[in-house]
């Protein structure tokens, strides 16, 4: 990896270089061993809930990502004093003089990240008011906050929409409340949960998410003092406390950066480690890796992927978990343009989530994207009305050019199409990755990536 100025000296500093524009040339597998630490969707959630607490938190195996870094800066405006643990990866959280924060210091450290929204529960309890600026985030879909505004108002918030945004109170506090869900929504469910947890009563949550993330702020809050049981189909019921302490916790590990590496490794025909991983969290995206043509090797420190032997078409439906999580499927079709054969992957979470194929169509790709969806007989996942579904026929080579990275996800996916293209390819906007990604070029680098930093 070659690198500007700047960032040689980032690396020789221990930091990750930075940078938007990457010149990379492909056509060699990565080798090598990656470590992935607390997964981004646990932490920043995590960081939220120690407002709930009248004592210190601590935070251990937290993700370098900009995303967590918004989310610390957040919590300092609202009073929060955060500093670095003893340990490497930990984060301590005193909410001790937390006060209300200017609606412009908000949106100012808000950035791209929809992290506000969560905010909401903590600070009702906490301050009696909060407020939620114009929200960023991917624009993969419509993902309106009309779940979590309805949940808020369920537990007894005001909500006065402004044009800055939108603004909540609680004249008469928070209570208890039975609410449903009509799409197991993550956010909203995490809402509820820090809502629920210090609201008077009991509230009952069905149509919940359960992913592992979701599990893991539940033992958050429990260890925090919260009392939160989970029922079969979905339901899961809080019982409201008077005060919550401070906790200390490890976050899960980040199975969605583990299956970009596994994706990755599949794609360039390299053989990736990746240290942290976990069989359990991800059985279901072993069982396509495998039908894909995928080998993996589950060890007691994390899991080595690689191919083993020529790639085969899938057919893949994304859904909530336990199903196969629509984070992974978009570096999977990288590696399924070189399947020998028809593979279909059925997205029905984000309705805007295929627009990243353009770009691989144009390094030599043949995918076709069904805006209104297929259906087919094999289907196991309920039709949804906004779903969408690409037709990738392979094996096509891959070869340079120039794109533009559209989110998170999909800009990663770029990033491993073009290692895996032959040839030379410039990629635009890369610094977004850095909200998912810990170290990522760094790791591409000990990888035997080759590319520069350019701009």
């Amino acid at each position: 990896m070659k690198m500007l100025l700047s960032d040689e000296a980032a690396q020789a500093a221990g930091t990750e270089p930075a940078g938007e524009v990457l010149l990379v040339r492909g056509g060699r597998p990565l080798r090598g061993r990656v470590t992935v630490t607390g997964a981004k969707n646990l932490a920043t959630k995590a960081m939220v809930a120690s407002l709930l607490g009248d004592s210190p938190s601590t935070l251990r195996d937290v993700p370098q990502i900009s995303d967590v870094r918004v989310v610390r800066s957040l919590l300092e405006v609202h009073g929060v004093k955060v500093t670095d643990g003893a340990e490497p990866g930990s984060l301590v959280l005193d909410p001790t003089d937390a006060v209300s924060a200017h609606m412009e210091e908000i949106d100012a450290h808000a950035g791209a990240s929809r992290i506000p929204i969560l905010f909401c529960g903590p600070l009702l309890h906490l301050l009696g008011e909060a407020f939620i600026p114009d929200l960023g985030g991917c624009r993969i879909g419509d993902r309106p906050i009309n779940f979590h505004l309805d949940a808020l108002r369920q537990f007894g918030a005001v909500v006065e929409k402004l044009p800055t945004g939108i603004r909540l109170s609680a004249p008469e506090g928070l209570h208890g409340a039975n609410i449903e869900l009509p799409y197991p929504s993550v956010g909203a469910t995490e809402q509820v949960l820090l809502t629920a947890v210090r609201a008077a009563g009991v509230t009952e949550l069905r149509g919940a998410a359960i992913e592992p993330e979701i599990m893991d702020l539940i033992a958050v809050l429990q260890k925090m003092g919260a009392i939160i049981s989970y029922e079969p189909n979905r339901v899961i019921l809080i019982e409201g406390v008077d005060a919550l302490t401070g906790y200390d916790h490890r976050c899960i590990f980040d199975r969605n950066e583990a299956a970009s590496w596994a994706s990755a490794a599949l794609a360039t025909d390299g053989d990736i480690f990746v240290e942290g991983a976990k069989q359990q969290e991800m059985l279901t995206f072993l069982n396509i890796y495998r039908k894909a043509g995928g080998w993996f090797d589950v060890r007691e420190d994390g899991i080595q992927f690689r191919r083993g032997g020529p790639l085969k078409p899938v057919i893949v439906e994304t859904d909530v978990h336990p199903g196969f999580m629509t984070d992974w499927q978009q570096p999977l079709i990288v590696a399924l343009t070189q399947a020998e054969g028809e593979s279909v992957v059925h997205e029905t979470v984000y309705e805007n989530r295929f627009g990243f194929t353009d770009a691989l169509n144009k390094m030599g790709a043949s995918i076709v994207v069904h805006r209104d969806g297929l259906d087919a007989p094999y289907r196991r996942v309920p039709r949804r009305a906004l779903e969408q579904a690409a037709v990738v026929t392979g094996p096509t080579p891959l070869h340079g050019a120039d794109v533009v990275v559209p989110d998170l996800r999909g800009g990663y996916s770029h990033l491993i199409a073009a290692l895996a293209a032959d040839g030379e390819s410039t990629v635009r906007g890369v610094g977004i990755l850095s909200r998912g990604y810990e170290k990522l070029f760094t790791k591409l680098s000990a990888l035997g990536a080759d590319f520069d930093i350019v701009g």
